[in-house]
């Protein structure tokens, strides 16, 4: 058994533009719980910032929003988010989020699968 406190991810990941901060909980490192088929991450985003627009080849991702409201683009379709909605991302469409609020963090969960691996994050317009 495996069990962890976001609290306990002392150093979240930093997204590339820089606000977003993603706090893996579970996945692939062993320091994480070392899983292969999914992954689970708390995703905190500043009011007013956004993630950077990317796209996964291989893993499918379901976003569960936990506070705030959010705007997520997927392709070319556009949903506002709040508590409590869920939304499935699959591969390879290119998605951003964005938090609506000037004044309150958006925070949800994303679930992976399989687990999230660092070479299967492709930002827009990169070659690979």
């Amino acid at each position: 058994m495996w069990v962890v406190r976001r609290e306990d991810v002392r150093e979240p990941f930093v997204g590339p533009n820089g606000d977003e901060f993603i706090y893996e909980m579970i996945g692939r490192p062993a320091e994480r719980g070392g899983t292969v088929h999914h992954s689970f991450v708390h995703v905190v985003i500043p009011p007013g910032k956004c993630s950077a627009a990317h796209f996964h080849k291989v893993t499918e991702e379901t976003y569960y929003i936990l506070t705030g409201a959010a705007r997520l683009v997927v392709d070319d379709n556009e949903r506002t988010l709040t508590s409590a909605d869920a939304a499935l991302i699959m591969p390879p469409q290119v998605h951003q989020i964005f938090n609506l609020s000037a004044t309150e963090d958006l925070e949800f969960l994303a679930i992976s699968a399989p687990a999230f691996t660092p070479d299967d994050f492709h930002l827009v317009g990169d070659a690979g």
